[in-house]
């Protein structure tokens, strides 16, 4: 039997205290969530109730088929609950229709895939610039905002570069910068190192911690039991439920990290 087999399921009233990094930011009460697949009913999420404060940073694990994808795209608005509530910054967003719900994706969430999802003949600043396409910010405040939003991730000497020109951990940074640019109130970021090699991997944990230190709450979903370290927090996903939720005690410093592993050049 694995660990995770083996760890109860906690009581997850219990488990959603309001973090004490700050006001909610995340509410998500008594979550359930169903897929019908033919004559197959999924229950993906089974009562989830969990609390994110203002400047946390929590990490997501769990198996295939844990429900953690689910509750992501939850979390991002992406999809809808079957019931239950959840309140980002402290609105419904279970009652809002489709229009409403891309709206509030814009303009409070972030999102980092593991996929860079850059467009191939466009430049490093012009991609990051492409969220503010959908806002009614003007053309010289949109380049603004892409260049300062790549200057937070170390490619401002890269604006003008295409993808073609860069590394993969570059073109992450890229999506890092355009995930930020609308100056949303969480960062979600799915398996945003599962391409990366395990030095750039610790780079962009260095930028997400950089960013926490600054205010930002960020939601990271990953396999990888070291990048959750970077967290400060950690949730454990199986069958639907929150099997864990933990502090991270002995948290790195990517920083620190850094400073131990060899460079590309090595």
């Amino acid at each position: 039997m694995s660990t995770i087999d083996s760890m109860p399921v906690v009581n997850q009233t219990e488990a959603a205290p309001i973090a004490s990094a700050g006001a909610a930011v995340i509410r998500v009460e008594d979550a359930h969530k169903y897929y019908d697949l033919g004559e197959t009913r999924v229950h993906a999420l089974r009562g989830v109730s969990i609390v994110i404060g203002q400047g946390e940073f929590v990490a997501i694990m769990g198996a295939s088929g844990s429900g953690k994808s689910t509750f992501m795209n939850m979390l991002g608005c992406l999809d809808r609950l079957s019931s239950g509530r959840y309140l980002l910054e402290g609105i419904d967003v279970s009652r809002h229709d489709k229009r409403a719900l891309a709206l509030i994706r814009n303009q409070k969430i972030g999102f980092v895939f593991q996929g860079f999802n850059l467009l191939a003949r466009t430049t490093a600043l012009e991609n990051t610039a492409l969220p503010t396409l959908y806002t009614k910010i003007d053309k010289a405040e949109r380049g603004k905002r892409a260049a300062e939003a790549l200057a937070m991730v170390g490619l401002a000497d890269r604006a003008q570069h295409f993808p073609s020109q860069m590394s993969g951990g570059q073109q992450q940074r890229v999506a890092v910068a355009r995930a930020l640019v609308n100056r949303p109130s969480i960062l979600l970021a799915d398996e945003p190192t599962g391409n990366l090699d395990s030095r750039t991997s610790v780079e962009i944990m260095e930028i997400f911690q950089s960013l926490n230190d600054k205010g930002l709450t960020i939601v990271l979903v990953t396999h990888e039991h070291d990048i959750s370290q970077f967290a400060k927090r950690v949730l454990v996903f199986r069958d639907g439920k929150i099997r864990r939720d933990d502090p991270v005690v002995h948290r790195p410093k990517a920083t620190e990290v850094l400073k131990t592993l060899p460079t590309l050049e090595d």
